[in-house]
């Protein structure tokens, strides 16, 4: 009990600590609260659009990206974690630029039932040159409606500067009457093959249905013509394109009836070889018809199966194969320079990049 007199006020040195008690409280709140909300502020910060994710059954349908070149120049990037629209690459680089020609494209393309055949249309916007396709154009059955209404609307645009492939998919329509009618110059005599040159680069357009167009092999009426366009060949490097790909990761893995191709590519002295079929993206070292590494004299082969159709997860690694991707839909695109060539897959979303440049033999 206090022995001050009733009414008496509190000393001035009590009310003074009082004050600064008050002020003390004032303040630590007005502190907590411009934390808070400082704190709800950093909170509201946009997030990245879209996440990084992989295709297939299991939902990573992609072996980690890995690169490793000997004699070629080549790097490869893994995702990022976020996905962003990929702008259309610039109509020319200084590649391009200087004289050389390029060639782009990929193959399992148009999907009226899927969207990513126009994405990868607009990435053939903005590259200048040649475009190729590595068969299964038209899904899901190759025939005229199919051209009509999902390759015409997407790829279709390219038409004039196109020289396709055809797939099995395409040959889901008799005759390859689809294929035939959209591209009706994509043959010799009648036979869907043929072939051009690109500046110093010979380019071979084969058909890899080979029950279909009566064999492969080098007695075939194709292995014969074949065998003559590459003797007949005068091109300093040779690039070859045909649907069935001789060795892959991918669901359909190695096609041996295509073996004879290889056979006579590599007798010839060719650098390259693109195919599609199983759909992703991978990227071999040069090889032997027997699937030996061979930096020399052998072919590098690249499956491209990127265009537009559903991507598809990987089987077990093939040996000599450099990198394995099927996270996003895409072009190759390659400058074919006199002695050598770069490479570059142009993804529709900014998920990973390829690009290389190696010598022909």
């Amino acid at each position: 009990m206090s022995d001050r007199p009733a009414g008496e006020r509190p000393s001035s040195s009590a009310s003074s600590a009082a004050r600064t008690v008050i002020l003390g409280i004032v303040v630590f709140g007005a502190t907590l609260i411009l934390l808070l909300g400082l704190t709800d502020v950093a909170s509201r910060r946009p997030a990245a659009s879209g996440t990084a994710t992989g295709v297939g059954p299991t939902g990573s349908g992609r072996s980690g990206p890995s690169a490793s070149s000997a004699g070629a120049s080549a790097s490869a990037s893994p995702p990022s974690g976020a996905s962003r629209a990929a702008s259309p690459p610039a109509s020319s680089s200084a590649s391009s630029a200087a004289g050389d020609p390029v060639l782009a494209g990929a193959g399992n393309i148009a999907d009226c039932g899927h969207a990513d055949a126009a994405a990868t249309a607009r990435l053939l916007d903005g590259i200048g040159g040649t475009v190729f396709t590595a068969g299964d154009n038209a899904l899901p059955d190759g025939s005229s409606v199919a051209y009509r209404d999902c390759y015409g609307p997407t790829w279709g645009r390219q038409a004039s500067r196109t020289r396709p492939a055809p797939g099995d998919v395409d040959w889901g329509t008799a005759h390859l009457a689809g294929f035939s009618g959209f591209f009706p110059k994509a043959s010799t005599d009648g036979h869907p093959w043929y072939a051009y040159d690109l500046g110093s680069w010979h380019v071979v357009v084969l058909d890899s249905d080979c029950a279909r167009v009566g064999g492969c092999g080098p007695d075939s009426a194709q292995g014969r013509w074949l065998g003559a366009d590459l003797a007949a060949s005068n091109a300093s490097c040779t690039l070859a394109i045909w649907h069935h790909p001789r060795f892959s990761s991918g669901r359909g893995g190695d096609v041996a009836a295509v073996a004879p191709f290889w056979d006579a590519l590599y007798a010839a002295g060719a650098d390259v070889v693109i195919n599609a079929h199983d759909a992703d993206y991978e990227r071999f070292a040069p090889q032997d018809p027997a699937g030996h590494a061979d930096r020399d004299r052998g072919l590098r082969e690249f499956v491209v199966g990127t265009g537009g159709a559903p991507l598809a997860a990987f089987k077990a690694p093939r040996p000599n194969s450099e990198l394995r991707v099927s996270l996003a839909h895409g072009v190759l695109k390659l400058v074919l320079h006199k002695g050598s060539f770069d490479w570059t897959f142009v993804p529709t979303e900014d998920l990973f990049a390829d690009h290389g440049t190696a010598a022909c033999h």
